[in-house]
């Protein structure tokens, strides 16, 4: 099988299902922006030294993919046929188990942090940023037709997952969060 195709030479790309939509559609902005998150997970899996943390980032871009491929599939039913995996309750459960273990390393926040760090650190809150606009793009695609709404919850809980564990990269690593303190004018 060839890498390219030629298909999507004129601004079309194929959903799951053979749709035809622009590559500029609702549905390819969310996958891509879910895609694109996967390879911000990547760096920071690349960037950390902390075995624990590799281990779940391994999870969490398995689960990127199947969000990905679930959002590329609009129909349920094709979906269901093609076993495109949907997101499980138990999901955003284990990223909340996750915040809750790691958040009794850290000392709790008195004021707003600024991202950057150790190299790892800034990796994470760069892949935090990118999931907030992943998840933007999803409650975007979600106001013009339905999503599901374990998708939204999903994201916005890995975001908060990734600000955590860019803390747990800086504290191991023996590097204070930088405080924002505001500048004055």
């Amino acid at each position: 099988m060839k890498i390219y195709t030629r298909r999507g030479d004129g601004g079309d790309t194929d959903l799951f299902g053979g749709e035809r939509v622009g590559k500029d559609d609702r549905r390819i902005e969310v996958s891509g922006a879910v895609d694109e998150l996967n390879a911000s997970l990547g760096v920071c899996r690349a960037e950390s030294r902390q075995d624990d943390l590799r281990g779940m980032l391994e999870i969490l871009q398995s689960r990127l993919f199947d969000l990905g491929g679930a959002m590329a599939t609009p129909s349920a039913q094709h979906r269901e046929k093609s076993g495109v995996p949907e997101l499980q309750p138990e999901a955003v459960a284990d990223l909340e188990a996750h915040i809750d273990t790691l958040e009794k390393e850290l000392e709790p926040l008195e004021r707003f942090i600024l991202p950057g760090g150790c190299k790892a650190a800034a990796a994470f809150h760069v892949a935090r940023t990118v999931c907030r606009r992943a998840e933007r793009r999803t409650v975007s695609l979600h106001r013009a037709e339905p999503v599901s709404e374990l998708s939204l919850r999903y994201l916005n809980r890995l975001s908060d997952l990734l600000f955590v564990m860019a803390r747990v990269e800086n504290q191991r690593a023996g590097v204070a969060d930088s405080e924002w303190v505001g500048i004055e004018r």
